[in-house]
């Protein structure tokens, strides 16, 4: 929830569909909700205010499809006339100078490896700078690199989109990342689907098979426990092979 609430209003109802909350009397029952874009459009819609811009962060293991529903709601919302900018995490990965440094190049992609504190900077930049555009780093896949000032998000916009993995994590400075945003969703997918999409993005990105396949098991896969374990505490959980 976004830091200009009062304490009292953290009534968020963690990890339930949007059908769930709208019936009120199971709003407490933690269950998924199937991807229905045009009731998560809703749902996003719900949070602009007049006066003020909304974050959504989108959060997620690797591979589990964050940035093709963040892309698909913002969509969405630009043909619903809504004022939207998509701004991903990944523009706050370390440049691989910065890891080779550190002697953690061969670990890209650990929750250490991004500028979190920088990422948490923006998200307040975006929430309190509306009078002038604010520039945002994009990450380049095809570089495997970010890219500085890559994203305008110009005054006339209302909400703000973003996903990455660690966006629900308990170590600093991720709690008050997450206190940044007006809602985190959280984006699942069955777990060989996920492992079989990672695979096909390595080698796509230039990786060879098994040097692919080694990259999962050793780099992606204990993110991804890190990241799952804090499903429960987002406030909507989506089941994302279920996509309508």
């Amino acid at each position: 929830m976004s830091s200009d609430a009062p304490s009292a209003a953290r009534t968020r109802h963690r990890g339930v569909p949007y059908r769930t909350c709208l019936r009120g009397p199971n709003r407490h029952r933690r269950q998924n909700a199937g991807v229905d874009i045009t009731e998560l459009a809703t749902r996003a819609e719900a949070l602009v205010r007049p006066g003020r811009r909304a974050i959504l962060g989108i959060s997620g293991p690797p591979g589990a499809g964050k940035t093709t529903l963040a892309r698909k709601l913002v969509a969405r919302l630009r043909a619903d006339s809504i004022p939207v900018a998509h701004v991903p995490m990944d523009g706050f990965h370390l440049a691989d100078a910065a890891l080779v440094e550190r002697g953690r190049l061969t670990a890209k992609g650990a929750i250490d490896t991004f500028d979190g504190f920088g990422y948490l900077a923006l998200l307040r930049r975006l929430r309190a700078e509306t009078d002038h555009d604010v520039f945002a780093p994009d990450f380049e896949r095809s570089l495997e690199q970010p890219l500085a000032g890559a994203l305008t998000i110009t005054p006339d916009v209302r909400l703000v989109v973003t996903e990455g993995n660690y966006l629900l994590d308990e170590s600093d400075p991720w709690p008050a990342v997450q206190a940044a945003m007006d809602e985190v969703w959280f984006v699942d997918l069955e777990e060989d689907r996920r492992r079989s999409r990672l695979l096909d993005r390595h080698i796509a990105f230039g990786k060879e098979p098994a040097a692919a396949r080694a990259w999962v098991d050793e780099v992606d896969e204990p993110n991804a426990r890190r990241v799952t374990a804090r499903r429960h505490v987002a406030d909507l959980v989506i089941q994302h092979e279920r996509q309508t």
